[in-house]
């Protein structure tokens, strides 16, 4: 009897294992789960406030991605399809809990995991530490949560998918099921948004104007 493959093993790209799903191979499923449940749960955890929610949002995604695999015909990335799922089933959980879509602050702490501008920012103000540096790394921070916060939820969700998850315009467009102009135009609204709350903070900061 063969072992069964693993994650990285080069016969396991994203389009044979979800064919090998739908052909009845249940592990093949559990390595896609393996390979983006932690994406899914970071994209999750920066559009609601409830950290208790992020795992069941995560595994409802997964259940409604699996019933669907048989729709899915390789035109776009499956992460693309995915994070799509993903966005609306939060969606669909909070409107039915009437919460609003939000950024959280420990959203943001766990994105200083991963190797995104949020992170890069952080590093940056806080590469000689000292009480007065950490001060302001952490002003920075709540002034970018709060700027986030205060955003219109498909400019949040747009401005999140690129600076933070990474994706592509293109990608963002298939996810948010809209044309990439309005992609590139609701990117520019949350930056300069957020650029206008932030920027006096690290204008007093610094002391000086940019």
């Amino acid at each position: 009897m063969n072992p069964r493959p693993e994650p990285g093993d080069p016969l396991n790209s994203d389009l044979q294992l979800v064919e090998r799903t739908v052909a009845g191979d249940q592990h093949a499923y559990e390595l896609l789960v393996i390979k983006y449940q932690r994406r899914i749960e970071r994209l999750i955890g920066r559009m609601v406030r409830d950290v208790d929610l992020v795992q069941d949002i995560a595994q409802e995604t997964f259940l409604r991605a699996y019933r669907a695999l048989h729709q899915f015909r390789g035109d776009a990335q499956f992460y693309t399809w995915l994070y799509r799922i993903a966005v609306n089933t939060a969606k669909k959980s909070l409107m039915d809990l009437k919460r609003d879509p939000l950024i959280t602050e420990s959203a943001l702490r766990g994105a200083a995991e991963d190797d995104d501008e949020t992170s890069v920012l952080t590093r940056e103000l806080t590469t000689d530490e000292t009480p007065e540096t950490v001060l302001a790394a952490q002003e920075v921070a709540q002034a970018v949560n709060l700027a986030l916060e205060a955003l219109p939820a498909e400019l949040r969700q747009a401005v999140t998918l690129r600076e933070i998850e990474g994706l592509s315009y293109e990608e963002i467009a298939q996810v948010m099921g809209c044309p990439i102009g309005t992609v590139r135009s609701r990117i520019f609204r949350a930056r300069e948004a957020i650029s206008a709350k932030v920027k006096p903070l690290l204008e007093r900061q610094s002391g000086k104007r940019w």
